[in-house]
């Protein structure tokens, strides 16, 4: 078994991603700016935004799976008018450009990056900044591949319950289908190992589903009453915002069945 290193390993995708590899037997190092509790793994600690502890982290280190991401939609959960005029880019393509420079110095045999579906035809920042740091693995000399993911549930979890104090929820009428992180994270062990580079098949959720049907079903697995107000959007505004459907692989774990583990998991803590 090679070693791996994560970079990305203590966010929500990465958690899953680094149980998957440990189950299935990989040694793995963890690319992370703080030591988590978790003793199973090595832990490298530095930080992908400026480069700090990333050469000694590849010592030794044949295959590396870049999860690192900077959302600031993701961490707060929330849109801000920011978000619509810029993101950051230092994690992202900056911290790409350095991890691919200093894997291919390390005689790194396999980089597999993680990213995002339908970046292609997308106009928020945050896209184009993830399609920029995209671009670079495709030109890079490392031996590459990429998977892009559809959002996770989690992240439209977190987008709806945003919205739990407003009377009305404007929701735009699109069509996609998020994706369960554990599901996104087996798909990823395999093509981590698997032989295959380059484009690899996008992976998403088993369902197709309308968003005002998404908010519905939120709502009634928090027992909220909103009113929910449809926003018509054309096809390509839906593509620019990132809501397509994945053409590839699909996940098994339903959104309706990631609501009901969650709301299980919140009436157990409260």
């Amino acid at each position: 078994m090679s070693l791996v290193l994560v970079t990305g390993g203590t966010g929500h995708l990465g958690r899953d991603l680094v149980d998957h590899l440990v189950q299935a037997g990989h040694p793995v190092r963890v690319f992370a700016r703080s030591r988590q509790a978790r003793a199973d793994v090595e832990w490298a600690i530095g930080d992908l935004a400026t480069g700090q502890g990333l050469r000694a982290a590849l010592n030794g280190v044949q295959t590396v799976i870049n999860a690192a991401t900077h959302s600031p939609i993701a961490r707060r959960g929330s849109f801000r008018p920011i978000d619509f005029f810029k993101s950051p880019s230092a994690v992202d393509v900056e911290g790409t450009a350095r991890l691919l420079a200093f894997s291919h110095d390390a005689g790194v045999q396999h980089l597999l990056h993680v990213s995002i579906v339908g970046l292609d035809g997308a106009t928020l920042p945050y896209a184009r900044v993830k399609l920029a740091g995209e671009q670079l693995v495709r030109q890079s000399r490392v031996s590459w591949s990429v998977v892009r993911a559809m959002p996770f549930h989690y992240l439209i979890w977190d987008l709806l319950a945003g919205m739990s104090a407003l009377p009305v929820w404007p929701i735009p009428r699109a069509t996609f289908n998020p994706v369960d992180t554990s599901d996104v994270s087996d798909y990823l062990v395999r093509c981590a190992f698997d032989g295959g580079r380059g484009m690899r098949a996008e992976i998403g959720g088993p369902d197709d589903l309308s968003l005002v049907e998404i908010a519905r079903q939120f709502q009634a697995a928090r027992s909220l009453r909103r009113a929910i107000l449809p926003v018509p959007l054309s096809d390509r505004a839906a593509r620019g915002m990132g809501f397509v459907v994945s053409q590839g692989v699909r996940g098994t774990r339903s959104w309706a069945d990631w609501l009901k583990q969650a709301s299980a998991q919140r009436r157990s803590a409260a």
